[in-house]
């Protein structure tokens, strides 16, 4: 049976939001034109539209576990991340990259706990095994602070996996795009934003609730 859940969440959809949104609906139906991809973990607590308050249309949303981005290359089969930046910047043009990182990330966790295999598979850890470049950057493993330093350095990692890919670096070279870093609390709601000067993260607004504009990364 279909998830009770999800056909009472269409029903209140259907009777609430979509007529009062019809003519978006309408218009989506016929393009979509977002202006940032955020490139997020999959995990349930970490919703993107959610957390930055965004529409039907508004975000183009790549989701994968431990917002990684894998290095530009042409070899093997299936590339469905890179596929979707792909899209996203070539197709749709977006204007702004953001890699959304999020406390208490299960992907980090399992990298740095070397988790046994949970089929014999083992897909996760194939996937995770793409974080050990952003191990270096974390520091000392036996800090206190060692998985959330991990969470952002995987994020920078990102970003600079992302000026791998020639149509990216290309457009942030001539100024067509911009790529930002970000690392979500759940507990806290805490936005922080990777400053690219110093690599360090730092709340996206102050304790006076004025918004700090972070400089986007600079193509290397």
């Amino acid at each position: 049976m279909f998830p009770e859940f999800l056909t009472n969440g269409y029903q209140a959809f259907l009777s609430g939001r979509f007529p009062s949104e019809q003519k978006r609906f309408a218009h989506l139906a016929e393009t979509q034109t977002p202006e940032i991809l955020v490139i997020s973990c999959c995990d349930s607590r970490v919703a993107p539209e959610a957390i930055f308050d965004a529409g039907p249309g508004e975000l183009f949303v790549i989701r994968n576990v431990a917002n990684i981005v894998p290095i530009y290359e042409t070899g093997g089969d299936y590339h469905g991340t890179s596929a979707a930046i792909e899209f996203a910047v070539q197709a749709l043009e977006v204007k702004h990259i953001v890699v959304l990182g999020h406390a208490t990330c299960g992907g980090i966790k399992a990298y740095a706990n070397k988790a046994q295999p949970l089929s014999p598979g083992n897909f996760i850890g194939k996937w995770v095994s793409l974080v050990a470049p952003a191990e270096a950057k974390a520091g000392d493993s036996s800090a206190p602070d060692y998985l959330t330093r991990m969470e952002h350095a995987m994020v920078s990692q990102s970003m600079e996996n992302l000026l791998t890919f020639p149509f990216v670096n290309e457009r942030v070279a001539d100024g067509r795009l911009q790529i930002h870093g970000a690392h979500f609390g759940i507990g806290n709601g805490v936005l922080l934003v990777r400053q690219p000067e110093t690599g360090d993260f730092h709340p996206a607004i102050d304790t006076a609730g004025r918004r700090i504009l972070p400089t986007a990364v600079a193509c290397s």
